[in-house]
């Protein structure tokens, strides 16, 4: 008892969709992601203290695609599971060079898990798998989970987050204060870094109202003896803003983007001049 209007574009957009997920399965398949990395610098004592790792996809003919472009097709196909086994397992490969390297200086690698990714039930055995076929001692190894993430199954996600703690690697909660997680949870789920979500750094050292919630935020994390990261950091008064706040930590395009594995090597062995 109803009728439906078919057009043109409706099967254009189809057809689109279905090439781009097969475009993306064969990316998948001849190994065209790459990974760049973001570093985390220690603003206070000088140096890089982590890097956090982000895919990028090479396509031979239309060169480099962003993750906005990808990501969320590979959500909805189920493709991340895949791409996301292949983000955790390529880094922790790259970082056991890296981490070697430090010579005991504070280094770690971050890895973000998708919704997708953290509803595995074998998540747990995938992370320590990827731990031990690199090397890579598992307190160098960050996984980053937002916290809209976390809030959707509350409990079981709990538990998840205790298997992973158990296996001695790092939890982020990531894009803090942008979700609706209540204190009460907050308390109970076992983080060692909250992440200051770039709403709050972009305008600091401008409002006043932004400069309180990232204060506050700060100063949450550090009565709860967690690391606070400031993400997305661009400028010197950003910069000064956080520190003033009493965070040290912060992913800071000012000093450097997203680099490709050869300029990280460059950057991590101090060649760069960082100087602003």
């Amino acid at each position: 008892n109803n009728y439906q209007f078919f057009t043109q574009d409706m099967h254009t957009r189809a057809m689109l969709h279905l090439s781009r997920e097969n475009a993306l399965r064969k990316a998948l398949q001849r190994t065209e992601m790459i990974l760049h990395y973001q570093p985390q610098f220690d603003v206070k004592k000088g140096g890089v203290v982590g890097l956090e790792a982000l895919v990028r996809w090479q396509d031979p003919e239309l060169g480099l695609i962003w993750p906005g472009e990808f990501i969320p097709l590979a959500e909805e196909t189920g493709l991340i599971v895949p791409l996301g086994q292949w983000v955790l397992e390529e880094a922790c490969q790259r970082a056991k060079r890296w981490h070697d390297a430090a010579g005991g200086r504070p280094f770690h690698i971050a890895v973000n898990l998708s919704v997708r990714q953290f509803g595995m039930k074998n998540l747990v055995d995938v992370v320590r798998s990827a731990l031990q076929a690199s090397g890579l001692p598992p307190q160098a190894l960050q996984l980053e989970i937002t916290e809209s993430v976390i809030m959707q199954e509350v409990e079981n996600n709990i538990a998840v987050l205790e298997q992973l703690k158990v296996l001695g690697v790092r939890i982020a909660l990531d894009d803090f204060g942008t979700g609706h997680s209540s204190l009460l949870y907050l308390k109970r789920l076992p983080v060692d870094v909250l992440k200051v979500d770039r709403e709050f750094v972009d305008q600091i050292h401008k409002s006043p109202y932004d400069a309180a919630l990232a204060s506050t935020i700060i100063a949450l994390g550090k009565s709860l003896k967690l690391k606070v990261i400031a993400e997305g950091v661009e400028t010197v008064a950003q910069m000064e803003s956080l520190l003033g706040l009493g965070c040290q930590t912060m992913q800071v395009y000012l000093f450097s983007p997203p680099l490709g594995e050869e300029e990280c090597d460059r950057l991590l062995r101090g060649v760069p001049d960082l100087a602003f």
